[in-house]
């Protein structure tokens, strides 16, 4: 049996508090006959997003502007594909973006824009992150690498005593890393785990559809820049890593305010393999919101301010977030249940460091490697 399938949340459904909010939910929906799905304001950030991503480009292999400017441009589509992951391809890979399989299947390949494979983000994010948020070598996003410490129950080093001061580095190298190399080790963790469990076949073309992503993605953005409009290689390459530095930095930030932060939970499992909470519950208790008031913000990171309504409703579009928000809170509090937020993003952002801080400082009974 493979890790994650050891693991079991207690007495599900026993708690009333989910039920009791779903029902919460499910009227508010029927009272406002509203849709959960995407409505006129999610299809405007759409074209919105996808055109601050792929107009930039057109510009700079059609004009060559000058250095300054070229740099601009490149640093908005990092911003551009920063929101198309926040908003877009995250809303359609969970189905929340339209009732329609079919279009979210097809939105979701949003992703690809990134150079980034689906199958393995779907993977991660839907059933390793949303099912063991904060759980230690399970969930994905908290995972020891070496160099950042994002939980409390990883290994120790000398050096995450100061990971408070470099972490946002290797924060900002984040998607250039899964295009290069993590799409292809996931690729082969995930089989190994039985995360992935498609047939040989199956991992054979979509091993194969990963290969010719990568070379159709490096030869949109490297090689035809250079050899079919002339572009000095070594500006191509600056603003490619300006772009992805961009990314990275926006995407992971944003990540971490929800769920590394002063007083999420770090839940291990029991001897039995029993996490001894309501799943539900769970969500709340390794979860936090912020800077809920801020809706320029909100707009732009598809709702993951509201990254604990995501959690309980993954397939409600995010644009229903900032409504729905009240009721979560108000039903957290009449079970006695902690709802944690942040008020401001700068907030967020000290609290992110103090866990970074004390997340490197070792435990009395914890050797430092």
């Amino acid at each position: 049996m493979k890790n994650q399938e050891k693991i079991k949340f207690a007495a599900p459904n026993k708690n009333l508090f989910f039920p009791t909010l779903k029902k919460r939910v499910d009227q508010y929906f029927a009272d406002n006959q509203k849709s959960r799905y995407a409505n006129k304001t999610m299809v405007i950030k759409t074209i919105i997003l996808l055109v601050a991503y792929i107009v930039p480009y057109i510009i700079l292999i059609s004009f060559t502007p000058p250095l300054a400017l070229s740099l601009f441009l490149w640093l908005l589509m990092g911003a551009g594909i920063s929101g198309i992951g926040m908003s877009i391809m995250h809303d359609a890979n969970h189905g929340a973006f339209s009732q329609n399989p079919t279009i979210n299947k097809w939105v979701g390949f949003t992703i690809n824009l990134a150079g980034v494979g689906v199958m393995n983000w779907k993977w991660q994010h839907n059933i390793l992150h949303h099912t063991y948020t904060n759980v230690a070598n399970v969930d994905e996003d908290i995972k020891d690498r070496g160099v950042v410490k994002l939980s409390p129950h990883e290994t120790v080093r000398r050096i995450h005593r100061f990971q408070w001061l470099y972490a946002f580095f290797f924060y900002s190298i984040l998607t250039l890393y899964w295009v290069i190399l993590k799409d292809f080790i996931q690729y082969a963790n995930f089989i190994k785990s039985g995360v992935n469990r498609q047939s040989s076949t199956e991992n054979r073309q979509m091993l194969a559809g990963l290969i010719i992503l990568k070379i159709t993605y490096f030869a949109i953005f490297l090689v035809a820049p250079t050899l079919i409009f002339h572009i000095p290689f070594w500006q191509v390459l600056v603003g490619f890593l300006l772009m992805h530095f961009t990314a990275g930095l926006v995407l992971t930030v944003i990540f971490q305010l929800a769920h590394s932060v002063e007083g999420t939970h770090y839940p291990l499992p029991n001897e039995d393999g029993i996490i001894e909470q309501d799943w539900a519950i769970h969500q709340l208790e390794t979860t936090s919101n912020f800077s809920p008031q801020n809706k320029w913000l909100s707009w732009y990171i598809g709702g993951l301010n509201f990254q604990i309504e995501h959690h309980l409703f993954p397939r409600i579009c995010h644009v229903h977030y900032p409504k729905l928000a009240p009721i979560v809170k108000q039903t957290a509090n009449e079970f006695g249940l902690t709802y944690l937020e942040n008020r401001t993003f700068l907030i967020a952002i000290k609290s992110h460091l103090a866990s970074l801080k004390r997340f490197g400082i070792p435990h009395y009974d914890e050797a430092i490697v």
